[in-house]
């Protein structure tokens, strides 16, 4: 076999103009096709940590209650939860509360204000992964910790009111009627503009709970971040399972229609609602359902590229080298192992491609990492850092390279047996 591979690599290398145009189609077309599915995988992994961020979580617990328009969880309640997700087995990495205020909140700064469409009391400690991952328009490093009047506020916001870090401003809040105000500092100002992060703030959870009447354990959601995402539907509805045996609460939700359904019926009680990410974005899943589509039809026409090319380039290439592959028989050379010795040359030749096609996709990911996408709405929601990149999961990776090799192999061999097997004195004398 060593002796094979390094004779069909001579014979490649001796042969490498014929081969030229199949060695760029091939690497051509891998890269192509190994840069569609690598941006779709990154854009989607994109969309979910954003997701997961905003709402603080892979599985979250969320408190209904048509008497609190904050969705207030007591701390019993969250008790509860903890324990019922003990026995569900969940084992999050970590755990996140949020109490959650989505209106009638204001800032007011220096004679300006505005309305913040998201106003989120969180444990700075316990959310540290996530605030560590974001960049800051004011400074190069996250915050060391949060202070009960410190204030993170999203570049909009901050841009809107003419402030920076350090500044003072005073908040103003409304829940079930009463008004309340306090003055915050701001700790840090956070580079988002996208979808989830535009007119955001956030604020000390505990701070939060006290504008709003709320006892200093409470909060409106419960998040875990699952080790695991392959096991999220599973763990929901284990835990959904034992959470009924000590609050009420919903059926299980697996889209968007079910969850504004559910959401929709009017309950004077406490329930609590498991969510999962995948029924946040549903509108958006759709969106990359499209792109799955296009994405596949591309695939399907640069694997058809690869097939004909493949076929044509190979079929002369064996019409120019049929003496010689009559010679090689004429030797000794059994017609097993001249199409082993070929196949072995397109080996090389795959590996080769394979190898140019990867560099190629990463000049195509370079290159788009470099285009400013500011003229496309929310479509920061699909970047990270405000670029667009690319993620190369292995088993894509592999996936793509082996249905090449795959369409290479096909294309190659049904012309190699019928030449291999043409009469010798044919071969030979080149009236094939």
């Amino acid at each position: 076999m060593f002796s094979l591979l390094r004779l069909s690599l001579l014979y490649l290398t001796r042969y490498r103009r014929r081969y030229l145009f199949l060695f760029i189609a091939l690497a051509f077309g891998y890269g192509i096709i190994t840069f569609i599915t690598s941006v779709k995988d990154r854009m989607a992994d994109n969309i979910y940590f954003s997701a997961q961020a905003h709402y603080a979580g892979d599985l979250i617990a969320d408190a209904y209650d048509d008497t609190d328009e904050t969705h207030r969880m007591g701390g019993t309640d969250v008790e509860r939860i903890m324990a019922a997700a003990d026995r569900a087995e969940i084992d999050p990495a970590r755990t996140a509360r949020r109490t959650n205020l989505f209106n009638d909140t204001i800032l007011f700064f220096n004679g300006n204000a505005v309305s913040i469409k998201y106003l989120l009391g969180v444990d700075y400690e316990a959310e540290r992964p996530y605030f560590e991952a974001l960049s800051y328009v004011d400074s190069g490093t996250p915050p060391s910790s949060l202070s009960r009047d410190g204030i993170l506020l999203s570049a909009p916001v901050a841009d809107f009111l003419g402030a920076r870090r350090g500044d003072s401003l005073v908040l103003q809040l409304r829940n079930n009627g009463v008004t309340n105000t306090g003055s915050f500092v701001i700790t840090a100002v956070i580079d988002d503009s996208s979808f989830f992060g535009y007119y955001k703030a956030y604020i000390n959870r505990r701070t939060l709970n006290g504008l709003i009447n709320f006892k200093p354990d409470d909060c409106s959601t419960v998040g875990f971040f699952l080790k695991d995402r392959a096991q999220l539907v599973k763990k929901q509805r284990a835990l959904n399972e034992e959470l009924a045996k000590d609050l009420p609460v919903f059926p299980l939700i697996f889209n968007r229609d079910d969850f504004e359904r559910e959401r929709d019926k009017s309950d004077p009680f406490l329930r609590v609602m498991l969510l999962t990410i995948p029924v946040y974005l549903s509108e958006i899943s759709q969106l990359l359902g499209a792109m799955d589509l296009l994405g596949y039809f591309l695939y399907a026409m640069m694997l058809l590229i690869i097939m004909v090319s493949a076929s044509v380039t190979y079929r002369l290439i064996l019409h120019e080298r049929k003496r010689e592959i009559g010679t090689m028989r004429a030797i000794g050379f059994y017609e097993a192992e001249v199409r082993r010795l070929l196949l072995a040359e397109i080996f090389w030749l795959g590996l080769c491609s394979l190898i140019a096609g990867f560099l190629f996709t990463r000049l195509l990911s370079w290159g788009l990492s470099r285009i400013s996408f500011d003229w496309f709405p929310s479509f920061e929601i699909f970047m990270r850092n405000g670029k667009l990149t690319a993620l190369y999961r292995p088993l894509s990776t592999a996936v793509n390279g082996l249905a090449v090799f795959a369409l290479l192999f096909l294309a190659a061999y049904f012309p190699l047996y019928r030449s291999s097997r043409h009469p010798l004195p044919e071969m030979l004398g080149g009236t094939v």
